[in-house]
């Protein structure tokens, strides 16, 4: 049988790219597995954290030999972004994606006479043939997974293609006749007469269910399951399906998958149908990061990242933006989740071969590394990738990497996430089989009151697309606070009131397939500095480090959840000045009762959202809620002034910013007319062409520190994103913080000066 020994303990760690080890370096750091070395300046707020070469190093001993004759294996979880594997001194494989496994052949290169030095070289310096290219996350560098030695004999399933496990299972529903269908599909390398495969199927008390044999040569078969028990969010049923390579009385290689039987599809009008029934998909969307632990998280983290998720009441989960550990889909298909898998094709374009190349690379590996996990039900191909524009070429590409998810997967859907932006009639549209738009109407553009028109419109003008949300958020940051919460003051109480609003209006259009909150959890992003906090994306329903669940949180829990509950909302707006004070309540009960000071105050009937007024006494207050079986309870001071901390320092500055440029710049004309000379810069010019142009970066560096307090800085940050951006576009999607006007005013300074030659 094979052995698999894991080799996470005992790893010696280099941060610097001093070049391949000929001996064991006991000088170097100590460190195990699963290890990143941005755990802190991944998302510190510096903005500057280390992207480049490092080493690992460990000896394993020469015990691990292969099986009468077989091979070995070193099989790395995961390597951000690119990594070389050597032993002793020789490469033994090279691979270049940060997110999937991969393994390298070590059987030639291994000693009988001592021990063996593994080194590993990882890298997270940015290339050109390697995605993610840029995006909105931090790209940690390490082996974030974990590294397994794997010794097999030499007649085995397959281990060369792919990173994959040489068994996949389709099982599939009868109707008719309440049973279930298992397709088996075994690659087995070096197969012979003296081989068959033994197959079982046994449920979750362990009972065989079914059972077969092939002769290796012609592995393949179907077994059936009657009474079949069907996988859902509801009832995460699982078989346990095992393949057995059998050499006359003796077993010499195994691999078992659990398996669950579901059937999907998704309507223009009836969304999402799990088993023959329609189930709205309504979740979130994850990254795979921590706080202080960056990517580096263990299965147990996976698993309370699964639970938290549970406990919102969410049943599905987008995975963002690259293949998570298999410990989460694991922990998806165990608790119940429909799942869209995707991979880092994301924001900017390159139309080098070689990074198409990899694109297709990373699908591959994506879907034959998880053919065999039920939750997942989408293969997501690209996310906001029109942010630089659409050539044929990319077109081209999508629609490749399309077929290519089709030939690999026939049974599951392909998807893409659309930037909000994506014109209606782009080619896009008519490549895979769902999809959805990332729009954040009330964040970054327009009010929260759009959402609902926008997704109205878009599906009465095209009833045949199956339309979904992948992503839609705002920021919320415990420390602020507001009685009159605004749009990007980053308050807790404005990001609530947005999800309050998103919550209902999709709980109104069920034909939506699928929705995700952007994001479940805040996440790690270097470059960002945003509502005074730097290095991360605040967006999400809890904190970075698992231990606060925001506002927003409840608001899901209370349309989502089952489990009797209330919540009372702004128990960290805990100093509150005025006569009187609002009260939010959240609740999935019909009838919620306040109490203020051990004295009933109000009780009201409705559902979700429950909203009082009330008068609070000087001094300390207890507030208390019940409905049904569930309460809460706050205590809340009045105070003559609320204390400064409560407000963002700059949250009156973009207003008052812009009026005090337009006085500078001489009293523009707001309503200036939108023309583009020939020769010319203006607002159709990508940031990249405006910064090749000291005048031209000048104007419009005026404007943007004026009225966002941000300056474009050519090469820091999220340059890479944004530089093939028009400067039109990202005006537009500043939305309501640009002030009204600033298009036709900075178009109109920017057409004179003249276009660099």
């Amino acid at each position: 049988m094979r052995k698999i020994i894991p080799l996470n303990r005992g790893w010696k760690f280099l941060r610097e790219d001093a070049g391949l080890p000929t001996a064991f370096p006991t000088a170097w750091q100590d460190v195990n597995l699963p290890h990143t070395w941005n755990a802190v300046d991944g998302h510190d707020g510096t903005g500057n954290y280390y992207r480049g070469g490092c080493w690992y190093a460990k000896e394993f001993e020469t015990s691990v030999q292969p099986l009468g004759g077989g091979r070995v294996y070193v099989e790395v979880l995961a390597a951000g972004q690119q990594a070389s594997v050597y032993v002793n001194g020789q490469e033994a494989a090279y691979h270049e994606g940060g997110y999937s496994i991969f393994r390298a052949d070590v059987t030639e290169l291994c000693r009988t006479d001592g021990p063996n030095l593994l080194a590993i070289r990882c890298s997270n310096e940015h290339k050109d043939s390697v995605y993610p290219q840029t995006a909105d996350f931090t790209f940690y560098g390490g082996l974030y997974r974990g590294v397994n030695l794997i010794s097999v004999p030499d007649t085995r399933f397959d281990l060369d293609f792919a990173g994959g496990w040489g068994f996949d299972v389709i099982s599939t529903p009868c109707e008719k006749c309440g049973g279930a269908r298992f397709e088996l599909k075994s690659f087995i390398t070096n197969p012979g007469p003296d081989y068959t495969v033994l197959y079982s199927i046994r449920d979750k008390d362990g009972n065989l269910a079914a059972g077969g044999t092939r002769p290796s040569e012609d592995p393949n078969m179907v077994l059936s399951v009657p009474r079949a028990h069907l996988w859902s969010p509801d009832d995460p049923y699982l078989y346990t399906v095992t393949a057995t390579l059998q050499r006359r009385n003796e077993a010499v290689d195994e691999v078992s998958f659990q398996a669950g039987v579901r059937s999907f599809s998704v309507d223009p009008e009836k969304g999402f149908i799990l088993n023959g029934k329609p189930l709205p998909l309504r979740g979130v969307s994850r990254h795979q990061d921590r706080l202080y632990q960056g990517n580096a998280l263990t299965r147990e983290d996976h698993f309370e990242d699964a639970k938290i998720i549970k406990e919102l009441g969410a049943n599905t989960i987008r995975l963002a933006h690259y293949q998570h550990s298999q410990d989460f889909y694991d922990a998806c298909d165990q608790l119940g989740f429909i799942v869209w898998a995707e991979i880092p094709f994301i924001s900017v374009f390159n139309p080098d071969p070689g990074a198409h190349e990899n694109c297709k690379s990373q699908l591959t590996e994506l879907i034959v590394q998880n053919f065999n996990h039920p939750s997942i039900c989408f293969w997501g191909l690209s996310n906001e990738i029109l942010i630089g524009g659409i050539t044929q070429q990319l077109v081209d590409n999508h629609i490749e990497l399309n077929q290519l998810a089709h030939d690999l997967d026939p049974t599951r859907l392909t998807t893409i996430a659309h930037i909000s932006m994506t014109p209606e009639n782009s080619p896009l549209h008519e490549i895979a089989d769902v999809e959805s738009y990332n729009h954040y109407f009330g964040w970054y553009g327009g009010k929260m009151e759009d959402n609902g028109p926008w997704l109205d419109n878009y599906h009465a003008s095209h009833p045949d697309r199956c339309l979904g949300v992948s992503e839609y958020g705002c920021e919320g940051i415990l420390t602020y606070h507001s009685a009159n919460p605004a749009c990007r003051d980053y308050s807790e109480e404005y990001q609530a009131l947005y999800h309050e609003h998103m919550a209902k209006i999709i709980a109104e259009r069920p034909w939506l397939w699928s929705t995700h909150v952007w994001n479940m959890f805040d996440f790690g992003c270097a470059m960002r500095n945003e509502g005074g906090v730097r290095g991360r994306n605040n967006k999400g329903l809890v904190t970075m480090d698992r231990k606060t669940r925001k506002d927003s949180f409840y608001v899901y829990q209370a349309y989502w959840s089952r489990t009797p509950m209330v919540h009372i909302a702004g128990r960290r707006y805990a100093q509150r000045a005025g006569e009187t004070t609002e009260i939010r309540v959240y609740s999935n009960q019909p009838r919620v009762s306040l109490y203020i000071n051990g004295q009933l105050a109000e009780e009201q009937a409705g559902g979700r959202v429950f909203v009082f007024r009330a008068a609070l006494a000087e001094g300390l207050n207890t507030i208390a809620a019940k409905a049904g079986p569930a309460s809460d309870s706050i205590t809340l001071e009045k105070v003559e002034r609320e204390p400064e901390i409560y407000v963002l320092p700059q949250d009156n500055s973009h207003a008052e910013g812009a009026a005090n440029w337009f006085k500078l710049a001489g009293d523009l004309d707001l309503k200036a007319p939108m023309e583009f000379p020939a020769g010319k810069f203006s607002v159709k010019n990508t940031l990249e062409e405006i910064a090749q142009s000291p005048e031209a970066l000048e104007t419009v560096n005026k404007a943007m520190s004026m009225t966002t307090g941000n300056e474009l800085k050519p090469g820091e940050g999220m340059w890479g994103m944004l530089k093939s951006m028009s400067l039109e576009t990202m005006i537009q999607m500043g939305g309501a913080q640009m002030p009204k006007g600033l298009t036709e005013a900075l178009n109109a300074q920017l057409i004179k000066i003249s276009l660099i030659q």
